[in-house]
């Protein structure tokens, strides 16, 4: 059954109304497939979930926390698209296909290139607010790290005649680096945990008449909030496109301080007895910046064959060109970002700044 016909019989089944329009495909995130569909009850957001995804061991365990956690920060008055909740359930089967519902938001993405520091601040004080629902500090555990055999990738892309296999041949030491410091930098996150969207990157809010919602809560969870506020510092602040721009970086942070200084005692106005901020030292904690190897290595997956079919294939091949690209850039500027955020929490520190008063060289 074509995916259309799927959708059709699973609008009429959840009391959604009759397909009334053509059921057209929407751009969105580079794992699952997004449908703009219109039936004569009203317009909807169908996502239907990546089959391959679907397969993983703990994929519903995952899926049901982000559930909960996404009522949440709904109950928190964080601006969000929840999901639509049918037959006391957000995620919909029809056959042996997976969706999430969501009511249509007549809104914009901003375009990666247009970013503003302003939206920076405001996803900032965003992600702050999430941090601060509930966090709380934790008794130290060493982390597992993440061990990519990137030489057996490269084996694999060659015997296979793989388009990806010359750029991982070309950049084994750069990605064994780029793994080996994000495993270094887990290992010095403070010990604090909360609520974290690691996937709120500026594809992921959208605008409508200058305010933003929060879209795409599936990756929800647990984690640490340093972690999760200097990579989406950095993303914000244009590391995806490769033009990081300072001023943007400074004005997420701000934001994200007016919501959240870092002290899980402060959350709810109790009095801090740590004696710091779990974000007196992000530059100690770069590496985590490197993340993108994690989601490098899923994407080598599918380009070497295990994807859903060869549209999913060929985003896996553009997608390892983009990310070892990214890696690169964030490895060349290395020196420079880690100063910068040297200087950004040592002015913080001392007091109240403005993001105008930070030099952005």
């Amino acid at each position: 059954m074509a995916i259309e016909d799927t959708i059709c019989t699973l609008m009429t089944e959840l009391g959604l109304g009759q397909v009334a329009a053509l059921i057209t495909p929407v751009s969105g995130g580079f794992l699952h497939r997004m449908y703009k569909v219109e039936t004569d009850v009203g317009v909807y957001a169908v996502k239907h979930l990546n089959p391959e995804i679907m397969k993983r061991p703990s994929v519903m365990e995952n899926y049901s926390r982000a559930e909960l956690l996404e009522k949440k920060i709904e109950a928190a008055g964080i601006p969000i698209v929840p999901s639509l909740e049918r037959n006391g359930k957000k995620m919909q089967m029809c056959g042996d296909d997976f969706f999430y519902i969501f009511c249509w938001l007549d809104g914009r993405i901003t375009d990666w290139d247009n970013i503003t520091p302003e939206q920076c601040e405001e996803a900032g004080r965003i992600q702050g607010k999430i941090h601060a629902i509930e966090p709380k500090e934790i008794p130290h555990a060493e982390p597992s790290g993440s061990e990519i055999d990137w030489a057996s990738y490269t084996k694999d892309a060659e015997s296979k005649k793989s388009a990806i296999a010359d750029i991982l041949r070309e950049n084994e030491d750069l990605l064994i680096y780029a793994t080996e410091s994000m495993n270094d930098a887990r290992r010095a996150l403070p010990d604090i945990e909360c609520i974290t969207d690691e996937d709120m990157d500026p594809k992921n809010v959208m605008w409508k008449d200058g305010n933003p919602y929060v879209i795409d809560l599936e990756c929800l969870d647990y984690g640490n909030p340093a972690n999760s506020a200097l990579q989406l510092a950095l993303q914000w602040a244009g590391v995806t496109t490769c033009s990081l721009d300072f001023r943007k970086m400074d004005a997420f942070f701000e934001g994200y301080r007016e919501a959240w200084d870092g002290l899980p005692g402060n959350a709810d106005g109790e009095e801090d007895t740590s004696g710091h901020s779990a974000f007196d030292a992000y530059e100690e904690i770069f590496g985590v910046a490197y993340t993108w190897v994690e989601w490098l290595e899923y994407n080598v997956i599918r380009a070497l064959g295990q994807c859903q079919d060869d549209e999913d294939r060929k985003l896996g091949e553009s997608e390892v060109r983009n990310t070892i690209e990214r890696i690169r850039y964030i490895y060349e500027r290395e020196d420079e970002i880690k100063a910068h955020l040297f200087k950004l929490c040592d002015v913080s520190k001392s007091t109240a700044y403005s993001r105008f008063d930070v030099d952005d060289s």
